[in-house]
């Protein structure tokens, strides 16, 4: 059988300690096209909405990477939820997430599965059976 991802994830199965942005929402550059003096905006090969980048750290005590890169395919900047007061963290609930594995060299010869993450919205954290973390 030959899977192909995306893999279409519920946030609290890839997070089940939670997961919060830290940082801003900034758009993700089309290299492709853009020059020095015009900056094009990458859309979503699927979608064709902008690509927008947070960085999220992972609760997760025993995580191996605890911050990642995950972008966002939407029409107009997401919005993140408000952050904890005095931290500059803010919990998300990744909307209409998807994973992604791939193939990293680290380099000697030798590789590892690695995963990009893409989501279509960001939320604040759910409570319930949706996100244990809330």
């Amino acid at each position: 059988m030959s899977v192909q991802g995306p893999f279409q994830v519920e946030c609290s199965s890839v997070f089940p300690f939670g997961v919060a942005l830290v940082g801003e929402v900034t758009p993700v550059l089309d290299f492709d096209r853009s020059t020095r003096e015009n900056k094009v905006q990458a859309r979503d090969k699927e979608s064709g909405e902008l690509l927008w980048q947070v960085d999220a750290m992972d609760f997760d005590p025993e995580a191996r990477e605890r911050t990642l890169k995950v972008k966002v395919a939407a029409p107009v900047q997401p919005v993140p939820p408000d952050a904890l007061s005095n931290a500059p963290i803010r919990p998300v609930y990744l909307e209409g997430l998807t994973v992604t594995p791939y193939i990293k060299e680290v380099g000697n010869g030798r590789s590892r599965i690695a995963y990009s993450l893409r989501a279509t919205g960001l939320a604040a954290p759910r409570t319930g059976r949706d996100n244990k973390a809330a």
